[in-house]
């Protein structure tokens, strides 16, 4: 067998990057070599998107023309928004919005111009116009028009407000806030590289994030904060944890969504914010029953010899789900708001790919028969 094979890549560095480094060993992530941890308590979202593009944090002037790009960008055409409402009701917001973004690029006159001016400007429209499309479906298929965006609103409010039709409250912007900076950027996860990809072949920009867009829908990826919060559900009350743990996990083997990661063998630095914020939210809406319950179940794993072996801790994606539970987003739309975020890690490694970019073809271990004899049709 190969190096890599059969392992998912494992270990295998294809590329260098300047946008973020993931080091699971001790538990750090940085964009742009500034600590997640400073990011979150400190920036703004559209700050964050603007280190990963310009790999430098903007002035104050810098980032007030960003910002009034961006809001410049927000609407939608009303023929993609037409072509939504065609859609079936029960249509998964994810498939929703790899297919609103793919039509966008049949809107973008720019959409073939491969230059780093024209992707950059295409980079600023898909940032702001995620934000609509999601908040768009969730309205929709409740049978309701969607809501034109704020102007004057950041990303975060813009969100809320467009999808709820009222004005949102500070801790609830600052909440999805901090979570849209958390998921902006993570190496060459599986999304990110299925962006590279696409974009090596000289593929355009929307073609490379509708790939990434599939790539992020999978439960074992960005689907996964979604996958926890069921799992969450289906205990339903902190009293079912210690039963639940006892029969399922140890009795069964069923697997805690949103506990272990594929690289970090510390506490992912994204969880551990994210802890503090449902707790936050917990307390500031007296809601506490679900921050409660995972942290239950969280506790037991964390002091079980089969966790403790393998290093198994809470990632981004076990208290995202309580974070945005309790901010009243509906379970299914995890995932779009993951990917609203992560907009700005993908467009920024297209970016940076196409600085030299060089078509992604890695090799396989054949391992089939060889020179078999050929048989008629009619004797096989």
């Amino acid at each position: 067998m190969s190096a890599g094979a059969g392992s998912g890549l494992a270990g295998i560095v294809i590329a260098d990057t300047r946008k973020s480094k993931v080091d699971g060993v001790n538990g750090r992530l940085y964009y742009g070599g500034y600590s997640i941890f400073d990011l979150a308590e400190h920036a703004t979202f559209e700050e964050t998107a603007y280190l990963l593009w310009n790999d430098k944090l903007p002035t104050q002037s810098e980032l007030d023309d960003f910002k009034q790009q961006i809001a410049g960008e927000l609407s939608v055409p009303s023929q993609i928004l037409d072509v939504l409402k065609l859609l079936p009701k029960d249509s998964h917001p994810m498939g929703v919005l790899r297919t609103g973004v793919s039509m966008l690029g049949n809107f973008d006159t720019e959409a073939e111009d491969n230059s780093p001016e024209a992707n950059k400007r295409k980079a600023l429209r898909l940032l702001a116009k995620t934000t609509t499309l999601t908040a768009a479906w969730a309205r929709i298929r409740e049978g309701k028009d969607p809501i034109e965006p704020k102007p004057e609103y950041s990303i975060a409010e813009n969100f809320i407000y467009t999808m709820r039709g009222e004005a949102p409250e500070a801790t609830d912007v600052r909440a999805v806030d901090i979570y849209l900076i958390l998921l902006a950027d993570h190496g060459f996860n599986a999304s990110t590289f299925t962006g590279r990809v696409v974009t090596s072949t000289d593929g355009d920009m929307y073609s490379a994030i509708t790939a990434a867009i599939g790539a992020l829908k999978g439960p074992k990826h960005g689907g996964a904060n979604e996958a926890a919060m069921r799992l969450f559900m289906e205990i339903g009350d902190i009293d079912k944890v210690d039963a639940f743990f006892a029969d399922e996990v140890k009795g069964n083997g069923r697997k805690i969504m949103g506990i272990g990661h594929r690289v970090y063998k510390a506490p992912d630095p994204r969880g551990t914010v994210l802890h503090e914020q449902a707790k936050v939210l917990a307390e500031s809406t007296n809601n506490s029953k679900w921050y409660e319950l995972a942290k239950k179940l969280e506790e037991l794993a964390r002091n079980d010899d089969y966790f403790i072996e393998r290093k198994l801790y809470a990632n981004v994606d076990y208290y995202s789900a309580i974070v945005l539970y309790t901010l009243q987003i509906p379970v299914d739309f995890f995932t779009p708001l993951f990917a609203m975020s992560r907009m700005a890690g993908w467009t920024a490694n297209i970016i940076e790919q196409w600085a030299d970019n060089r078509l992604i073809r890695p090799s396989a271990n054949y391992i089939g028969d060889i020179d078999l004899e050929w048989v008629a049709i009619g004797d096989r």
